[in-house]
């Protein structure tokens, strides 16, 4: 005897909604990384330029900090005092050792209030400190 019920077995086919769901995420995802990526630089900065500037990739976690020609210092275009900056970077550094942090300093910053920003990075004991410059023929442009 055969007590096996007859089961019509059919394929659920193509489903749309998961997939409009996941495209939907990643747009959200695209849209506000893009929006980020704009707070983090300050735009009325002109950083100098250099012959020998070279095209870097992003990092993870990277800071970048601004300092515009008055001397005032950014993050993520929020004015922040000097002590601020120590606290933010010696709470990532703590998390993350290898912190890499971009200062955008204008062309016409003092000499000195980029010094200052040195100086921070030192007392929060982040060493993987670079510069950023154009090329010349970026600036042209």
């Amino acid at each position: 005897m055969n007590f096996k019920k007859r089961i019509a077995e059919t394929s659920p086919g193509f489903q749309m909604a998961p997939m409009l769901d996941i495209v939907f995420i990643l747009l959200v995802h695209f849209m506000a990384a893009t929006l980020f990526a704009k707070w983090e630089n300050k735009l009325d900065i002109t950083v100098p330029s250099a012959d020998s500037s070279m095209s870097a990739s992003r990092q993870r976690m990277e800071i970048i900090v601004n300092v515009d020609k008055n001397g005032a210092i950014f993050i993520n275009s929020i004015e922040l005092k000097a002590e601020r900056l120590e606290e933010i970077l010696a709470t990532t550094h703590a998390r993350s050792p290898e912190l890499p942090v971009i200062i955008r300093a204008d062309q016409d910053a003092r000499h000195k209030d980029v010094i200052r920003v040195l100086d921070i990075c030192a007392k929060a004991d982040v060493r993987n400190v670079a510069f950023s410059t154009i090329t010349p023929q970026e600036q042209g442009k």
